[in-house]
């Protein structure tokens, strides 16, 4: 078992907190929080052992799971990594690129694994259908939350659409060429509520939408490719998957057949995978284990969650563009 020790122990801190206590994968030794009153209530509160510095956690495990706010990611993965242990960071993966890009260039030169936490790549219902999802060439996807105070000190692009990023990056095997997009800030300081238009080399197009400001909470992507409809509600876990073939020359009473204007004639017809209940954060930190231990690529790695940064700052940079 990999001895695993957690930085930061706010509201998703915890969460891994008790996943990796439960994990068959990990030995949790501990915690830091650089609040020390608060750090001393969950370790009398949870059971947790609590370290009183960064550097003492460090040293006594053999992987560091950064879970404290974004603007500590970069320096917390830089101390963690240069004392030879592998890193698992929380989304976003840093503040900046130029951070990011340094986070890759050190794990390579000490040797360590590293992956990020964009946990929806594990949500079972992405999961069921990701190996059905070949070339799509239309993507529109939704993710609207009611407002919530906390993740408001960066723009929604970094808090909730950046999700989404990743997930659309990992299946359009394309350069992103063009960046059009439209924000407003409502409550916030920074953009509430998000439209981006991604255009890609092969044509590929992706309208994303975010917002923290809705009435009801929905996270839906829609895939639409060369005979096939694919949609994946993360929310509700679950997906559709509508394909097209050549209709038989004598179709069933039931069969549902579409005949456009060149008159070729379609039958249309559900491959609906079945969706695999699972924690999504567990099993982002299980397969991390097994990356570290198998000496194979994470599902996420380092350079995947510096790429959905880069895009995510272009779509900030075509936003500040439009004021």
């Amino acid at each position: 078992m990999l001895k695993v020790g957690v930085l930061g122990a706010g509201h998703l801190g915890k969460i891994h907190l008790r996943l990796l206590q439960q994990s068959e994968k990990y030995e949790l030794v501990g915690f830091y929080d650089e609040n020390a009153d608060y750090a001393e209530k969950i370790a009398a509160e949870l059971g947790y052992h609590r370290f009183d510095t960064i550097a003492k956690l460090i040293h006594a495990v053999d992987v560091v799971d950064i879970v404290t706010p974004t603007l500590s990611h970069y320096k917390c993965a830089k101390v963690a990594i240069k004392s030879g242990k592998h890193v698992f960071i929380e989304k976003p993966i840093a503040t900046t690129v130029a951070e990011a890009e340094e986070i890759i260039a050190l794990a390579r030169e000490y040797g360590v694994q590293g992956q990020v936490g964009h946990v929806e790549r594990f949500n079972p219902a992405f999961q069921a259908v990701r190996d059905k999802i070949e070339n799509p060439m239309f993507i529109e996807t939704h993710r609207l939350a009611e407002f919530n105070p906390r993740g408001t000190d960066v723009p929604v692009v970094l808090d909730l659409m950046i999700h989404d990023i990743d997930a659309i990056l990992s299946v359009v095997k394309s350069k992103v060429v063009a960046v059009h997009a439209s924000g407003v800030s409502v409550l916030s300081q920074s953009p509430d509520i998000a439209n981006a238009r991604l255009e890609f080399e092969n044509g590929c197009v992706a309208n994303i939408t975010s917002s923290r400001i809705s009435m009801k909470n929905m996270r839906k992507s829609r895939f639409f490719q060369k005979d096939a409809y694919i949609s994946v509600d993360y929310l509700d876990k679950v997906c559709e998957v509508v394909k097209m073939k050549e209709a038989p020359e004598n179709p069933g009473d039931f069969d549902m057949i579409l005949q456009n204007a060149e008159g070729e004639r379609k039958q249309i017809y559900f491959d609906n995978p079945a969706v695999a209940p699972n924690n999504a954060i567990l099993e982002e930190l299980e397969t991390f284990a097994e990356a570290i231990q198998n000496h194979t690529t994470p599902v996420v790695t380092l350079e995947d969650g510096t790429e959905a940064l880069r895009v995510a700052y272009q779509i900030i940079e075509a936003m500040e563009r439009q004021k």
